[in-house]
């Protein structure tokens, strides 16, 4: 499965999910939204309005989340 975190500089929730994805092994990879214009529209037309947007295979969030990086551990 692919992980991607939409993320932001200077962003504690980004910062955070970044953290605990990388203590439970999981690989991911990050998109700058600040940077990545493409990817900022996308994100904002699927309804998101809060860094960081995470992509789990067929799931999305916006926030941290421990609770959906502990299920894809499991």
């Amino acid at each position: 499965m692919t992980i991607t975190v939409y993320t932001k500089p200077s962003c504690v929730q980004c910062d955070q999910t970044k953290k605990l994805l990388t203590k439970n092994g999981l690989e991911f990879d990050t998109v700058d939204i600040t940077e990545d214009t493409a990817a900022y529209d996308k994100i904002i037309s699927m309804g998101f309005k809060a860094a960081p947007v995470v992509n789990a295979g067929d799931e999305w969030w916006a926030g941290f989340n421990p609770v959906k990086i502990n299920e894809l551990v499991a």
